[in-house]
């Protein structure tokens, strides 16, 4: 039997690799609660004038001469907002787990979001950051949606580079209402015009949570030294964005790659926005659980 990382790389059917992520995850995205006309009784309070009567505790107001209304609680549904990097970077593939990349991971990460969002009610939409682009399926909510935002996910390819600054501004107009926004790509462009829109959404108090995404060669600088490796961002024509592996570069290549997500994470940090890195080999559950409790890693 495939394990969950294996599985990721063996099917197109996100369905069937939600299913198998999020079996026995048992909680969902945002825990807020709103008063309101709700089913969950929180306190009384005075009647004021616009008040629903339906509200009124008829029982009270003939102890007490005084008209009071029934306040209760429910859960505040918040939009929740997918963007997922698909950048040419994206398609960095696993070298221990056949047919799996960066941007299969991704994928599934957002899918899985987009199944608990939909499971307890609330509108989702996504934003696919991709050749300069962002292509951009709006928010909604129940089955249909799902299906649509899957279908978009499954559709993505790597390629190009990040839209610009005006592209993605003009994209996460969201911005006007509370949204929980889930961010997943690899950040070898940092800062870069999304890095910009990711602390932005926050300053402007949005629920914002980003997962770095690397391989394990890529962690580890464990790149066959006999081969060499392009740069899938850079034009092959102009001879630059090549690169070998040997013991000389090894070294600084480690020395280079930590402090550059040392920088990502103390930005992160600076700005209150939650990040977790992870290594497309670890198990999809695990990752996507310590991200939905937002716990920083470094």
């Amino acid at each position: 039997m495939l394990d969950s990382s294996a599985l990721v790389a063996h099917t197109t059917r996100l369905e069937l690799v939600i299913r198998h992520v999020l079996a026995g995850l048992g909680h969902g995205i945002h825990a807020g609660r709103e008063r309101g006309a709700g089913v969950e009784f929180s306190e009384y309070r005075a009647y004021a004038p616009g008040d629903e009567w339906r509200r009124v505790d008829w029982k009270l107001m003939a102890r007490a001469d005084r008209y009071f209304v029934r306040e209760a609680e429910r859960d505040s549904h918040v939009a929740v907002w997918l963007v997922l990097d698909a950048t040419a970077s994206m398609l960095e593939p696993s070298r221990s787990i056949d047919g799996l990349t960066k941007l299969q991971y991704a994928r599934v990460m957002l899918a899985c979001v987009a199944a608990i969002a939909q499971r307890q009610g609330d509108a989702f939409g996504l934003v696919v950051c991709q050749g300069e682009r962002a292509h951009f399926t709006p928010a909604a909510r129940g089955p249909r949606q799902l299906q649509r935002v899957l279908a978009q996910l499954n559709r993505a390819e790597a390629a190009g580079t990040l839209p610009g600054a005006d592209t993605l501004r003009a994209s996460l107009h969201f911005t006007a209402s509370p949204s929980a926004v889930f961010v997943a790509g690899d950040f070898l462009d940092w800062p870069s015009p999304l890095s910009e829109a990711i602390l932005r959404l926050r300053r402007m108090r949005h629920d914002v949570r980003a997962l770095c995404l690397q391989t394990e060669a890529e962690a580890g600088a464990g790149f066959d030294p006999a081969l060499s490796y392009r740069d899938p961002e850079h034009d092959p024509e102009s001879g630059q964005g090549s690169y070998r592996f040997g013991s000389d570069v090894r070294a600084a290549y480690a020395r280079n790659r930590d402090a550059h997500f040392a920088q990502v994470v103390q930005d992160c940090r600076r700005n209150d926005v939650p990040v977790l890195c992870a290594r497309i080999e670890q198990a999809p559950g695990e990752v996507l659980r310590t991200w939905l409790r937002k716990a920083v890693r470094a």
